[in-house]
């Protein structure tokens, strides 16, 4: 196992080890123990850096299910790397502004800590995984170990109920997902993900194509909060903060990012264009909708989960944009890059400055009980370095320089306007819908921006309405998001520090075809670009729209409660409870011959019709010995046996016919010459009657053999079908012989190399020796299970 298998599955072990660090060092903080891993995991995906920089990549396998092609393939390249960098750097953060949000005497940091790791581990899984069916089941888990996370404080209904609306669309993403996999392995014959851009052309000219598309932009919209499957993310910022600062600006929600640029190279070349479309409409529709609605918001936490839903759409427009690239001839000086190299710029600066945003808000909280803009005011005097990470955090988040929002807001206009220049899939009709939604959605964005920092910390100090007086936060509280400001400073004053060593190969993970070798980033760009006057229009109209909010919020109201997606979803849910409940009443009767009629019924269907289909059923008798007397006698009792079974009025007698039959097939092993055999079954038999015996002596004297039955003709025919098939299946298998035996494999290795004169013995020891191992392990378990229900059973007697 490589270095990196340990890293991925490292979280995982870690986390086995919290819950003896909660016990055993309860004066100690759990997340100190906690931090050390992300701190270590960041450090070491750091060394990739030169060789990723020099456009090199790093696999390693491990062999896993080779029979379906699916091994632990992990790769390192500038997206995997982007992203992993991300999430042990973010989560560093988070754990050490964790330590001081959560009390070790209020909460249970144990579970905190285990589910924030799976978490972790899952994530890297993710973006490190070249075989798309173990990114499927990494991504499963971060479905899973989120729903716990946002759930955390389980005791409060928004919790739990924000955790169930976040698993149940993005694990119904997850399995659409898993729908484009398979359409995509049937496609190409191959679960890896750097196979399958080795056979684009024939992946882009199937008939699947376009179905394996959908399913997976299903997985990814829903995993990243896209229109209209956003609604789960403002109802999951009922998490810790520290929660929202990790999963729902840096990880989780861009896990869908990930996904759609990881596959970029292989659905970009879509000749009717409807990836970009899609990729590109569905992130612009978001990127408005989002910043449009988080300004009627009035927590903090809301208005930034709108505003997170609205970045994500902008970085997926961006990807969608950027994808046109690949339909011009002129690759080497591509106009249309600019939007690739956008959307990964972005994603850093976004993970900075909504991260430092998000522990401010849980800075506010905690020193002054609320998040409430309405009884906010006046705090810039009393938390003046809260107010200067806000204000650096919100500004790059409005776009306004010098900060490294603005370069990328700068750059995603750019993309924007050379939609204008675009000829094909009708963006030249259609496509100025792109730069002038993004333009509004950017004025949307200054002004929740402005609302973030001026509601909060401007204006006048409302004690009265605080449930605490409020103070700034201690310095354990600070570190993370001061760290994470001074990234926005520096990313902004020194873009370029990050365009060969993490942009470039990142951006030429997701479009190979292009040399991304000369990448500039610059705060001006000459008086004649447009995207100047776009961003002076933000501001100034944005400023305006700030200063008349209360004029013009009306708007809002246009907008009908009942008719959105909260509420669709509101009303679906009971409804589909309703009808699962119908639906399994109706087949799940609690009665087991109900159980055992539909598992019949179901192996007649399918046996049946294999057999037909297949014309399957053969006899043959040329190896077959003459029936003598002894083999009739004894099946006829067998037959008297099993019939004694059914029609017997007591309970010994159908228990004495049971062990007759199970005797008399001893005496066919006998017959047979498999004296072991007719042993084994014998000594079987006596328990199993012996301990019927035992249990039925301990029922109620009146069972349904002493009442009036009715003949069920539905029962007789089941049965009498199982019977045939059964028949059928054992003769068509003796008569056909499609391999050798296996016989003849022991035969040669139990005597000599295995040292063993008994067969069945050496088989069950030595061939099946692990079997047998656990089979006494499984037996052991279950018997010590009986022990203890006995022993609870005879404690309660005592204490009754």
């Amino acid at each position: 196992m490589s270095l990196l298998h340990i890293a991925i599955l490292s979280p995982f072990i870690f986390a086995i080890f919290i819950p003896f660090f909660y016990k055993g060092f309860k004066s100690i903080h759990t997340g100190w123990f906690t931090l050390i891993l992300p701190i270590v995991l960041f450090l070491y995906f750091l060394q990739f850096l030169p060789k990723v920089g020099g456009g090199s990549s790093v696999i390693e396998t491990i062999s896993w299910i080779p029979s379906l092609n699916i091994d632990f393939t992990v790769k390192v390249d500038g997206l995997s790397l982007l992203f992993a960098l991300l999430i042990t750097g973010i989560g560093s953060l988070v754990t050490l502004y964790s330590i001081y949000y959560l009390s070790k005497e209020k909460e249970q940091l144990n579970t905190f800590y285990v589910y924030l790791l799976l978490f972790m581990g899952a994530m890297l899984g993710v973006v490190l995984s070249d075989n798309l069916i173990v990114l499927y089941t990494f991504w499963e888990f971060t479905s899973f170990s989120s729903f716990f996370l946002i759930g955390y404080w389980f005791d409060r209904e928004k919790s739990r109920y924000g955790a169930q609306k976040s698993m149940l669309i993005t694990v119904f993403g997850g399995l659409s997902l898993l729908g484009g996999i398979i359409l995509l392995y049937i496609m190409t014959g191959t679960f890896r993900i750097s196979e399958m851009l080795a056979n684009v052309d024939a992946i882009v000219n199937h008939a699947l194509f376009i179905p394996a598309m959908i399913f997976i932009l299903l997985g990814a919209f829903t995993k990243s909060a896209q229109f209209p499957f956003h609604i789960w993310l403002p109802d999951a910022m009922e998490a810790p903060t520290p929660v929202s600062a990790y999963l729902h600006s840096a990880t989780m929600v861009k896990a869908g990012i990930y996904l759609v640029a990881r596959v970029s190279p292989i659905f970009a070349l879509d000749q009717s264009g409807l990836w970009i479309w899609l990729v590109g409409g569905i992130g612009i529709i978001t990127l408005f909708w989002g910043s449009f609605n988080a300004i009627k918001q009035t927590d903090l936490k809301a208005i930034l989960a709108f505003s997170t839903i609205s970045q994500l759409g902008l970085i997926m427009s961006l990807l969608g944009v950027g994808a046109a690239a690949l339909h011009y001839d002129y690759l080497d000086d591509n106009i249309f890059m600019v939007a690739i190299i956008a959307a990964v710029f972005h994603l850093i600066n976004h993970a900075t400055f909504k991260g430092s945003l998000f522990m401010v808000v849980g800075i506010i909280d905690h020193e002054t009980g609320t998040r409430d803009i309405r009884r906010l005011g006046g705090l810039m005097q009393i938390m003046p370095i809260t107010f200067t990470i806000a204000f650096i955090g919100a500004f790059s988040m409005a776009g306004i320089p010098p900060f490294n929002g603005f370069l990328s807001k700068e750059m995603f206009f750019t993309g924007m306007v050379r939609v204008l220049q675009m000829d094909i899939f009708h963006l030249e009709t259609l496509g100025f819908l792109f730069p002038l939604i993004a333009w509004v959605a950017s004025v949307f964005t200054f002004v929740y921006s402005m609302i973030v920092v001026w509601k909060t910390f401007a204006g006048k100090y409302q004690p009265d309405k605080l449930s605490k007086k409020a103070h700034e936060a201690p310095l354990g509280m600070l570190i993370s998001p001061v760290i994470l400001v001074s990234l926005v400073i520096i990313f902004g004053l020194f873009p370029n520090l990050l365009s060969d060593t993490i942009i470039a190969p990142a951006a030429q993970s997701i479009m190979p075809q292009f040399i991304f070798d000369d990448i500039h980033i610059s705060h001006w760009h000459g008086w004649k670009s447009p995207e100047l006057y776009m961003t002076i229009g933000v501001i100034v109209i944005g400023a305006l729209l700030y200063l008349t909010a209360a004029k013009w919020k009306r708007v809002y109201r246009l907008f009908p409660e009942k008719l959105t997606f909260n509420k669709l979803y509101d009303a679906l849910l009971p409804s589909l409870e309703t009808g699962s409940n119908l639906f399994i009443r109706s087949h799940m009767t609690g009665f087991l011959r109900s159980y055992l009629a539909y598992i019949f019924i179901f192996f007649i269907g399918i046996l049946g019709y294999t057999i037909w289909s297949k014309d399957a059923f053969t006899i043959n008798r040329a190896n077959t010995a003459e029936i003598g007397i002894y083999e009739i006698v004894l099946a006829l009792l067998i037959v008297i046996g099993c019939v004694t079974i059914i029609f017997a009025k007591s309970r010994l007698t159908s228990i004495i016919a049971l062990g007759a039959v199970g005797y008399t097939v001893s005496l066919f092993f006998v017959i047979f010459r498999a004296p072991d055999l007719a042993l084994t079954q014998l000594v079987i038999e006596t328990i199993s009657v012996a301990l019927f015996l035992l249990a039925f002596y301990h029922l109620p004297k009146k069972f349904r053999h002493e009442e009036s039955r009715r003949f069920k003709l539905n029962n007789a025919l089941i049965s009498i079908a199982v019977g045939v098939i059964v028949a059928l299946i054992a003769i068509s298998s003796y008569s056909t012989k499609l391999f050798d035996s296996i016989s003849k494999y022991y035969v040669e290795h139990t005597y000599d190399p295995a040292g063993g004169e008994n067969m069945v013995n050496v088989i069950l020891v030595d061939f099946r020796g692990f079997d047998t191992l656990f089979e006494i392990s499984v037996l052991s378990i279950a018997g010590l299970g009986i022990y203890g229900l006995i022993k609870l059973r005879m404690t309660r007697r005592k204490e009754g």
